[in-house]
């Protein structure tokens, strides 16, 4: 039986790395395991080990979300797949959907009292 993920169905990690690659492949880089790795390392601060980022992509590939290919015989390649690029899609439009809430909240509520309950 085939399960369908979601964005919520993927640890926040798995998020990340999905993320990760999509920003790497759209400034034309390779995508590979140690590009995906020092983006990681930059936005957390703090080096991530090899040992989580593998299985998570691994992860990704599985689902259906990246595709994995050879580089060259000790580096692989990785890509958005349309499903991968769909549920990002997804998450975008959640989170904008959530800011628009926020924003008409604001309104309603008048200018500067954002932080008044």
């Amino acid at each position: 039986m085939t399960r369908t993920h979601e964005w919520h169905d993927l640890t926040g990690f798995q998020r990340d790395v999905l993320l990760v690659a999509a920003s790497l492949e759209d400034g034309e880089e390779q995508v590979y395991g140690l590009a995906i790795n020092r983006e990681l390392e930059a936005r957390y601060g703090c080096q991530v080990n090899h040992g989580r980022l593998y299985p998570n992509l691994d992860t990704l590939v599985e689902a259906g979300f990246v595709e994995k290919s050879a580089l060259d015989r000790r580096t692989n390649e990785y890509r958005v797949t349309p499903a991968g690029a769909s549920l990002l899609d997804v998450a975008h439009d959640e989170i904008e959907d959530a800011r628009d809430g926020i924003d008409a909240r604001v309104v309603a509520d008048g200018e500067g009292s954002e932080g008044k309950r």
